[in-house]
């Protein structure tokens, strides 16, 4: 498709009387000197774009002349999604939620919707591609849901959404998904790349000249990740991921990218017949709870997701290797690290592992990526490898270093704290207050876990 160029025009900033020639006085209204240049831009999004096609001409400003605005922020009605968008949805920003087929994305957005009509946002904007009207209203209804003022549209057609966001002027809107969007402008297949940025690109652009917030659901490839082209993302200020944890109830929303808050934190909630529910004792889902002492192969540590501090169960396996090489089958702690801590062991303890496929989860199904986590994972293989337990109520925390050395953490005495909140008794960690075993090196960690 050519591109189509622009031309320049002049508008009254008085009445909006436009025309091709400058004049010092408007045909119209008759003001003087109220002429300004202008471009019409039939590229530009269509938040910038005036009903005749013209925007006005962007001029430089100096920074110190810029007037700061505070962030308005409107709640998202949930205490859990609300921690994860740093303290609700910020006002003109686009929200980009990924998740796998069925896991619960619509149900979310629809909740949030009807607490924000509940809480007095402004109008809500419902578009869906992807199911009818109908197969909304049911879902609300099982839902328990007070949605009767949200708006729904059920197209595929961006120029029909910019049709309803021009003359609803909403305060939410839900797009449901991008993938299903198109535009003329781009084609008429939903889905491919040009679409994508396209489609995406007005709808941000609507918002972002309004004091309106845009959430869109987007489908993930087979690895997790959003399906598009990377560009996607880059256009949106929160990239949040939906997902499934082992035990399939429980969901975890996580930022990838937030311009308006942490990137660390986690929010946890419950797949229920009525809807997703906050949880409100975390803990419990990564603890498991055993009647008869704890088997060999489990360590417990506390990490941090954003501002919380969770105590985790790291399991371990070891068998012999089936082949002339070992393999490591971990999909919640980087396989690299598995292997990295493990050869750490096999030189600077002298535990063998380079004949052992080894298997490594995370109970809960959350995914571990801080160095604290080092230590801990070092006494679950080991403990797996000799099948000897780690003493009862312990937690490890503390990096490993390639000379097998233990280093300190950030944050240390908040994760030591949580810990004895949770009637941990035994700590263990390269440093802290009375009552902890400092270990400065993993053959020290041995000689205190397992008195070898």
């Amino acid at each position: 498709m050519a591109k189509k160029k622009g031309s320049i025009a002049y508008k009254c900033s008085s009445c909006g009387y436009t025309q091709p020639g400058w004049l010092g006085r408007c045909p119209q209204c008759g003001e003087w000197n109220t002429l300004e240049e202008c471009i019409t831009d039939p590229n530009s999004t269509a938040g910038s774009r005036k009903p005749d096609g013209s925007s006005v001409k962007a001029k430089p400003v100096p920074l110190a002349e810029v007037e700061l605005q505070e962030e308005g922020r409107i709640s998202a009605g949930d205490r859990e999604f609300n921690r994860v968008l740093g303290g609700g949805a910020t006002k003109r920003s686009a929200i980009l939620i990924g998740g796998e087929p069925g896991i619960g994305k619509s149900t979310l957005l629809l909740q949030t919707a009807a607490a924000m009509l509940k809480n007095k946002a402004g109008q809500v904007l419902y578009v869906s591609g992807e199911e009818s009207a109908s197969q909304i209203k049911g879902r609300a209804r099982r839902l328990k849901l007070k949605v009767d003022a949200v708006n729904i549209l059920c197209t595929m057609r961006l120029e029909d959404i910019l049709d309803a966001l021009d003359s609803l002027s909403p305060a939410i809107v839900i797009i449901d998904s991008i993938q299903t969007v198109y535009s003329v402008e781009a084609g008429l297949i939903p889905g491919t790349v040009n679409q994508l940025k396209y489609c995406a690109n007005e709808l941000v652009g609507w918002v972002k000249e309004r004091d309106s917030v845009l959430f869109m659901t987007a489908h993930i490839t087979k690895d997790g990740m959003i399906a598009g082209p990377k560009s996607l993302e880059h256009m949106v200020d929160t990239v949040i991921s939906f997902e499934r944890s082992n035990n399939d109830d429980f969901r975890f929303l996580h930022a990838h990218k937030n311009r308006f808050g942490s990137v660390n934190e986690l929010g946890i909630f419950l797949m229920e017949e009525d809807g997703l529910k906050t949880v409100t004792d975390p803990n419990a889902i990564f603890i498991t709870k055993r009647e008869h002492g704890t088997p060999a192969g489990i360590a417990c540590v506390p990490v941090f997701e954003g501002s919380r501090v969770f105590v985790v169960e790291i399991q371990a396996l070891t068998v012999p290797a089936k082949g002339s090489l070992n393999r490591v089958y971990s999909d919640r702690i980087d396989s690299a690290r598995v292997s990295r801590v493990a050869a750490v062991l096999e030189k600077r303890a002298g535990m063998k592992f380079s004949d052992q496929d080894i298997y490594i989860n995370v109970a809960g199904g959350v995914r571990l990526g801080e160095s604290a986590i080092d230590a801990a994972l070092a006494a679950a293989l080991y403990s797996a490898r000799t099948d000897l337990p780690l003493p009862e109520q312990t937690v490890i925390v503390g990096e490993l270093s390639l000379a097998g050395e233990i280093r300190p953490v950030t944050k240390l005495k908040e994760r030591i704290k949580a810990a004895k909140e949770m009637k941990f008794t035994t700590i263990v960690a390269p440093e802290g207050e009375r009552g902890t075993t400092i270990v400065a090196d993993v053959k020290s960690l041995v000689k205190a876990l397992f008195a070898a």
